[in-house]
């Protein structure tokens, strides 16, 4: 079943019209604070929170685009973010998407729980993978209707794919990934170097905008990793419990 659902993805991202665009970011001060915290959250987190927060404020990074009754464009109220998600399901490794809502309103605490137990809780009992693994036991026929009605109506394609994406393979080791998906948005990150930089990339749906939003994208995402983000990670060290030491008599 996750094959199939892998293979109905590939086939409804085949005509989203696909740009990337790479760059290095300078994250030290993120790197500085997720080292001194004693549970830092995982990178798919921080790039989830910093990346709905850039389009919090951006109305393009949450636009679609639709095509029926007519082609036009979908501006959604809020971020929903799908995160690819490694599993292994009846021995066999996999990727499921795991949803997000409104990730820029929850804490990085929150953000990270939701997508480590899209990792670690059985499939039935995630409802992104429910949803998803149910729609593909269908037969085909009633399957391409549904994918159909997921991909055509502005809402439900929000629902069901989101406005941005996030992917990354620094677990296994890191490297430049151009992933695929119906969503306008996919952000994939490499392994964060010594020097305190990281690689990332950003594809876009071309139809819903340009290169220059998506530059500006990344100058904007590098202040917020390095300000709001870096400043949770610290605040929520401060908050931490402090050991107690023994003190002999």
């Amino acid at each position: 079943m996750p094959r199939r659902l892998i293979i109905d993805l590939m086939r409804a991202s085949c005509d989203v019209p696909f740009v990337s665009l790479a760059r290095t970011l300078n994250i030290r001060p993120l790197l500085e604070a997720r080292g001194a915290a004693a549970s830092p959250p995982g990178f798919a987190a921080v790039f989830v929170k910093a990346f709905a927060l850039v389009a919090r404020d951006e109305p393009t990074l949450r636009t679609l685009y639709v095509k029926w009754p007519w082609p036009a464009f979908y501006e959604l109220p809020r971020n929903i973010a799908m995160v690819a998600t490694a599993r292994v399901e009846d021995g066999e490794p996999c990727v499921l998407p795991q949803r997000v809502g409104d990730p820029d309103r929850l804490t990085l605490a929150e953000v990270d729980a939701i997508i480590r137990w899209g990792k670690e809780a059985p499939a039935d009992q995630v409802p992104a993978f429910r949803k998803m693994l149910l729609t593909t036991r269908l037969p085909w026929p009633l399957r391409r209707l549904a994918w159909w009605v997921g991909l055509s109506f502005g809402r439900q394609r929000a629902n069901w794919f989101g406005n941005f994406a996030v992917t990354g393979v620094s677990a296994y080791g890191g490297g430049e990934l151009h992933a695929l998906s119906p969503g306008p948005y996919i952000l994939s990150f490499d392994v964060a170097k010594p020097d305190g930089t990281i690689g990332a990339m950003i594809r876009w749906d071309h139809r819903v905008t340009d290169a220059a939003l998506i530059a500006r994208t990344f100058a904007r995402l590098e202040e917020v990793l390095n300000g709001e983000i870096a400043a949770e990670i610290r605040a929520s060290r401060a908050s931490e419990p402090k050991p107690v030491r023994a003190i002999g008599a």
